[in-house]
C-alpha cells in the first residue's frame, strides 16, 4: 500500500496544534496521547502502560533493564503489558519538536477483537517474548494512526469514529511482525499472560514484603518456571521489578505530595531509610534529597 500523501507531515502539524508547551498532553480522545518536547530531554523514570506509540517528529530511546530500544519517525513501539523504564528524547529542536503519539491498549478491546477475528495463534517457541518491541510502521498503520489523530479536529466525530478506528489499529498491530508480542500476553493459556498477571499483582501491591513462592502459585507457575518467563518478558527479576514500582511511587510521593525522603520510603515498603537512600540513588544517579531539589528549581526555572 503507498500513501498518495505525506502522513508524517499532516500527523505532526495536527499534533503539534493539539500540544501547547512542553510534555505529555491527554487528548479529547480517552485512549490517546500527545508527547512533545523541543530539545533533547531526560532520563525520565516511569512505569509505562500497555500501549502503542509512534514517533512522529524526532527520536526517542526507552531503557527496559539493560536494554535500549530506538526509535524515530517512522517506527512505532508496541508495550504488551506494565512495565518500568527510563527514557530519553534523543533528536528534537525548537523548529522540529519531538512528536509522538501513543494509544492505550484495552485488554477487553484486545479479546473482544480476538473472539471475532481469526488471527493465528504465535507458535510455541515465541513464549517468553519481551513484552516491548520496536518495528517500522507499515502503510496501512499509518493511515490508521492519520485518521485517528484527524479526528482531533472534529471533536464531534470522535465518539463513533475513534473506536473502530482504534479497533483497526490494534488490528493492524496484532497481524503485524510484533504482534506476538502483545498475543502472548492476551492468551489466557499461555505463560506470558501469567506473568502479565504477576506484573499487575506487583503493582497492586508493591509495597508489601515479596515472597516469590506464593507470587508464582498465585499465578500457577512453578519457582523456576516463573522466573524464567519473568525475566524473559520484562528484562528485570520480579525483586528488580518491584524495587522500581516503588522507587518510581517514591519519587512521586516526594515531588508531587512533598512528602520528605524517610516518609516516602516507608509508604512504598521501605523499613530501612539508608537502603532506600542508597538504592533511589543507584537507580537515579542521584539521593532523594538533591534529586528533589534539582526538580523543584527546575520548575521554578520554567
Amino acid at each position: 500500500m503507498t500513501l498518495p500523501f505525506n502522513p508524517y507531515q499532516e500527523i505532526a502539524s495536527i499534533a503539534a496544534r493539539h500540544t501547547s508547551g512542553e510534555g505529555e498532553f491527554a487528548t479529547a480522545i480517552g485512549n490517546l496521547f500527545l508527547s512533545r518536547r523541543s530539545k533533547p530531554a531526560g532520563p525520565f523514570h516511569s512505569a509505562y502502560r500497555p500501549c502503542v506509540a509512534m514517533v512522529l517528529q524526532g527520536a526517542k530511546s526507552v531503557r527496559l533493564g539493560t536494554e535500549t530500544l530506538n526509535y524515530g519517525t517512522g517506527d512505532y513501539l508496541l508495550t504488551s503489558l506494565d512495565l518500568p523504564v527510563a527514557w530519553r528524547v534523543t533528536e528534537a529542536s525548537p523548529e522540529a519538536p519531538h512528536l509522538c503519539f501513543a494509544m492505550a491498549i484495552d485488554a477487553e478491546r484486545v479479546a473482544a477483537l480476538l473472539r471475532r477475528v481469526d488471527i493465528p495463534r504465535p507458535a510455541a517457541h515465541t513464549e517468553g517474548l519481551r513484552g516491548m518491541a520496536v518495528n517500522a510502521a507499515p502503510p496501512e498503520l499509518l493511515e490508521a494512526a492519520v485518521r485517528l489523530v484527524r479526528l482531533l479536529d472534529r471533536p464531534n466525530d470522535i465518539a463513533a469514529m475513534a473506536p473502530l478506528i482504534e479497533q483497526e489499529i490494534l488490528y493492524r498491530v496484532l497481524t503485524g511482525p510484533v504482534g506476538p508480542h502483545l498475543l502472548n500476553i492476551a492468551l489466557a493459556e499461555s505463560q506470558s499472560n501469567r506473568i502479565a498477571r504477576a506484573v499487575g499483582w506487583l503493582r497492586e501491591n508493591y509495597a508489601r514484603p515479596l515472597r516469590i513462592e506464593a507470587l508464582a502459585e498465585l499465578v500457577g507457575m512453578s519457582v523456576s518456571s516463573f522466573h524464567h518467563h519473568f525475566k524473559s518478558v520484562t528484562a528485570l527479576t520480579p525483586v528488580q521489578f518491584q524495587k522500581q514500582l516503588r522507587l518510581h511511587e517514591a519519587r512521586r510521593l516526594m515531588l508531587v505530595e512533598r512528602l520528605d525522603a524517610g516518609m516516602a520510603g516507608h509508604r512504598v515498603g521501605y523499613q530501612s531509610p539508608s537502603q532506600f537512600s542508597r538504592e533511589y540513588s543507584r537507580l537515579y544517579g542521584i539521593s532523594p534529597a538533591r534529586d528533589v531539589d534539582a526538580e523543584r528549581l527546575a520548575t521554578a526555572a520554567e
